[in-house]
């Protein structure tokens, strides 16, 4: 089978997508990536790329084909700029490539804009087209921009319908996606859950080979991803200095990059609370189950709103997998899911209170019970989550597609 895969993210780039196709092309695919240039979340073309250099090139066992776009930067003018580029130069692409294929899979994480290229090539190729939605729009853009324009949402709209109604199955992370969905109009039939699976390398089985964090007598809490505007970490700030005052040593640790990170570190410094909290730069994927391990708990947090509370953050699953207990600052449907699981206390978002009584109570448990929650969410990762067992549900669905 020949599988066309459109993501406007990719390696190198720290994207699960990159997992997916990798793994594809081990089960015996054919897999051709159609990608831009990669520049997130840093702004600029990595080293080594741009628009003359590198544009194809194979990466374990994956073609990958880097369409020409404007860099993100860092400004909505940039970042519209951005995402405009990647449908010009796929409209351009997926019209005049002489690309083959059996089926086409989009992968949306925002924008959704660059699902357009997995329906125009689906199109002229007639062949099946996967939809996988990460992200709704166009309440997501509404959420994170905050922009209230019925002009642009009606575009945005008539982008989305495009896309569902010219996508043979929609695939969804959050169970929530469905109804919200299926509102527009498109088939039920149609749409299927498919949660993002945690990597096997996330089954930590022997410990970390070190401690990585420090052994100072401090509850280390771990968050690993991207520092934005919708995980809402500026929480944290008024948490510690309730903890402080409280004399309870914590440490929330902070593994990643984003656009938020520096604001971050300023309010921290300014605030005296620099032993609360710690900086650690993005690291490779593999290296996180080490720093979990080293931690006593994982923190899932995002800001208020009803789109994040239909969310299933895919850090979920890889803090499940890992068996760490976590302490979550969510709505909806993770919250419920931690709930369900007794993988760990849960607060309402933006509650300050309410997290700093939760992680109070962390401090208080027992080894015996804070162990009792990471198995409790390991079993469950291993039964729901594990890659093995997804990766043969979109196989069959795929080719069911295919054979009809």
């Amino acid at each position: 089978m020949r599988i066309v895969v459109i993501t406007q993210y990719y390696h190198p780039e720290s994207m699960r997508v990159t997992d997916l196709c990798e793994t594809l092309a081990q089960r015996g695919f054919d897999v051709v990536v159609v990608t831009g240039i990669p520049n997130y979340p840093q702004g600029k073309f990595f080293p080594g790329y741009n628009w003359f250099r590198k544009r194809q090139e194979v990466v374990n066992n994956v073609r990958i084909i880097r369409l020409p776009i404007i860099p993100r930067g860092h400004n909505f003018f940039l970042l519209s700029l951005n995402y405009i580029s990647f449908v010009i130069s796929g409209w351009f692409f997926t019209h005049f490539t002489h690309l083959e294929a059996d089926i086409v899979i989009n992968y949306e994480i925002s924008p959704i804009t660059q699902c357009l290229l997995g329906i125009w090539f689906g199109k002229r190729r007639k062949i099946p087209v996967v939809s996988y939605i990460l992200d709704l729009w166009p309440e997501s853009f509404k959420e994170i921009t905050k922009i209230e324009s019925k002009l642009i949402e009606g575009f945005l709209n008539k982008i989305v319908d495009k896309v569902y109604n010219n996508s043979d199955l929609i695939l969804t992370s959050s169970r929530s996606y469905i109804q919200s969905i299926s509102k527009r109009g498109i088939d039920k039939d149609k749409i299927k859950f498919w949660p993002q699976y945690a990597e096997d390398f996330y089954f930590l089985k022997d410990g970390p080979k070190e401690r990585l964090l420090p052994n100072d007598g401090r509850l280390f809490i771990t968050f690993t991803g991207n520092i934005g505007v919708a995980q809402g970490l500026d929480l944290l700030v008024p948490v510690s200095t309730e903890l402080k005052s409280r004399g309870i040593p914590i440490c929330f640790v902070l593994i990643g990059d984003g656009r938020e990170k520096a604001r971050l570190q300023e309010l921290a410094i300014h605030e005296d609370l620099t032993d609360y909290f710690l900086f650690v730069e993005k690291q490779p994927a593999e290296r996180i189950p080490e720093y979990l391990a080293s931690s006593d708990a994982s923190l899932l947090i995002l800001k208020k709103s009803i789109i994040f509370s239909m969310t299933l953050p895919a850090k979920l699953q890889t803090y499940m997998a890992c068996g760490l207990p976590i302490i979550a600052s969510v709505d909806g449907e993770a919250k419920e899911l931690v709930m369900q699981t007794k993988t760990g206390y849960v607060a309402a978002t933006e509650d300050v209170p309410g997290l700093v009584n939760i992680i109070t109570a962390f401090k208080n448990l027992s080894p015996d019970e804070r162990k009792a929650m990471g198995l409790s969410g390991n079993a469950y990762a291993k039964r729901y989550f594990e890659k093995d067992r997804l990766m043969h549900e979109l196989e069959d669905s795929m080719q069911k597609l295919i054979g009809e």
